[in-house]
């Protein structure tokens, strides 16, 4: 077994790794941190989260700094300001035992004012996320022009994030001679960009296969109806005793409904997304790190600093729209060598949006289905008593009450014990699932539902009611992933009318055309509003016939005219014969 002193790590560092409780380097830090430590060029990582990667870059650029310089002399970018906290507050634990190694965290949500004095004092090494760092150095407090490392962490985070410009006015005041190294899960357009402007030859390492699901997480889904989310998440909570988890959701207000509801029905859960003061959000997390609440609701952004091991269950309770997002979401669990189950809530039109991430991460999703209430009372049940059961009882302690229990227990057999002990323990559970409803959508039912939707928009397309519909343009399509489902799916969702009858989808490389209720037209055209997929920026509009003005002429051949451009075209071209 190689040691971090075998790939290069000097003993003070080495010592600080031990304490953390590191013992041996994880795949992408034993072959990043040799070719780091040698100073050997520009690097693209693709590794999921949780592989430990911030000790692959990290370790290097704390052995490399000249604590005799007062220059900064590295920068690590970051996507969100929970992240940029976490990965300043690992880089000064592998400092610990280095001396003089100045080490700043700058992000948003902080007084910038102290940011500006610490900067003034000197930091070798800066942590930040972008939007912040552009800030500071437009009013002349952060000065990179000396440095020698750039790490972009997370970097197809930050590009779906929309940080693509002030990426490039940072990049661009970095010197020439400097290494970039790139950090990502996946490996999008927009990342491969980033290289191809700023880096020079990069080597790339790939820690599993390029874009796929961590390899210690089970991937499973359940298939309920939309208004049947709230019940089914609560079933998949009550029948893990011990889940320790992250409930992932859309919006802020998703997040905050939710947690709100598992906190007034007695489970220990808080929200955590960017509406929250910036201490706020330390002590959410400081409680979720110790335990003292098992369930996390996040939001995608508010959750990329959270840095956790021993999650049991990662919980999609709507899944997200970008696919990226599911491979982050999912690589939360399943890390340091332990296995995680990445469970999604759904509804019956996106069975195609599994597939497309099944594809995606190389990776099988098992359908389970929605736990009835006797099951989930009979795992409560048992997972109390395997607790009462490994519990050491101290006989000095309750010797002296032993008398007196013992005659207050005379009148009951050990049968009536029981019941009581049930009772007790598990009536909220006993009353609550008392003559629970079936949640799980049949197979046949969901086919059936599905011929009875083709049946209708045949109707539409070709019936007197055809007039009804309005004819949508959306510029991403085929390419993008995107599947009709997922336009359905994003319809229901975020228009909040359900049931708004859709007819003819018809998807290319790069745009689709969808087919709605006119009464609902405004209603469409605002659920696609700050909408990115696949980095892209989606923008609808009723079609007219004519090509969209802000389409690239590269893009796929525009197929949908009217008809009067059709015959105009048609005479043109008998003209030329």
């Amino acid at each position: 077994m190689k040691t971090f002193k075998k790939i290069g790590v000097n003993k003070n560092i080495d010592k600080g790794l031990s304490e953390l409780g590191f013992e041996a380097p994880t795949p992408i830090q034993e072959k990043v941190i040799p070719m780091l430590l040698e100073g050997q060029g520009d690097l693209i990582s693709l590794a999921q989260t949780g592989t430990g990667k911030t000790a692959a870059f990290g370790v290097p650029l704390v052995q490399l700094t000249n604590s005799g310089s007062n220059k900064t002399q590295a920068l690590v970018l970051c996507p969100t300001r929970e992240l940029c906290v976490q990965v300043a507050r690992d880089l000064k634990s592998f400092a610990r035992h280095v001396l003089n190694v100045r080490i700043l965290a700058v992000y948003g949500g902080a007084p910038i004012a102290s940011q500006i004095v610490s900067l003034d004092k000197g930091a070798h090494i800066i942590v930040a996320t972008p939007g912040r760092l552009h800030d500071l150095m437009r009013r002349g407090s952060a000065n990179i022009s000396s440095i020698n490392t750039v790490v972009l962490d997370e970097a197809d985070e930050m590009l779906n994030m929309g940080f693509q410009e002030e990426i490039n006015a940072i990049l661009d005041k970095t010197p020439d001679d400097k290494s970039t190294l790139l950090f990502s899960a996946t490996m999008s357009k927009d990342v491969a960009s980033i290289a191809s402007r700023y880096m020079k030859n990069p080597r790339e390492i790939v820690v599993g296969q390029r874009n796929s699901g961590a390899e210690n997480v089970c991937h499973q889904y359940y298939m309920v109806r939309a208004k049947d989310r709230y019940p089914t998440l609560k079933r998949i909570v009550d029948v893990n005793p011990d889940i320790y988890g992250i409930i992932f959701c859309r919006t802020r207000h998703e997040t905050q409904e939710v947690a709100d509801k598992l906190m007034q029905e007695g489970y220990m859960a808080e929200a955590l997304h960017g509406d929250l003061s910036q201490s706020q959000r330390d002590q959410v997390m400081r409680k979720f790190r110790n335990k003292s609440i098992q369930m996390l609701v996040a939001t995608d952004v508010a959750a990329r600093g959270v840095d956790v091991n021993d999650l049991t269950h990662v919980i999609n309770y709507n899944l997200p729209d970008e696919i990226a997002n599911y491979t982050h979401r999912s690589g939360r669990t399943g890390r340091a060598g332990k296995t995680g189950i990445s469970v999604a809530i759904i509804h019956q039109r996106e069975t195609g949006r599994i597939k497309a991430i099944e594809k995606r991460i190389r990776k099988k999703f098992e359908r389970c289905m929605v736990p009835s209430g006797k099951e989930i009372c009979e795992k409560q049940l048992v997972s109390q008593i395997d607790s009462i059961m490994s519990h050491e009882v101290d006989e000095n302690l309750i010797e002296q009450y032993l008398p007196v229990i013992e005659e207050n227990l005379a009148s009951l057999d050990r049968e009536d014990l029981i019941k009581r002990f049930v009772a007790y323990e598990f009536k909220r559970f006993l009353e609550y699932y008392r003559n629970a409803p079936d949640l799980n959508i049949k197979k046949e039912k969901a086919v059936k539902k599905g011929e009875r939707r083709k049946e209708k928009d045949a109707k539409g397309r070709n019936g007197n009611s055809r007039s009804r519909f309005t004819r949508f343009f959306i510029n991403v399509g085929k390419g993008d992933g995107i599947v009709p489902e997922r336009l359905i799916g994003i319809i229901n969702e975020r228009t909040k009318v359900g049931n708004i009858s859709i007819g003819k989808i018809e998807l290319l490389r790069n745009f689709s055309f969808l087919e709605a209720d006119s009464r609902f037209a405004e209603h469409v055209l605002h659920a696609f509003n700050h909408m990115i997929v696949n980095g892209k920026k989606v923008k609808i509009e009723v079609a007219q016939g004519k090509r969209p003005a802000y389409l690239d002429r590269k893009t796929e051949p525009f197929k949908y005219a009217s008809k009067k451009s059709v015959a105009a075209g048609r005479k043109r071209k008998k003209r030329r014969m």
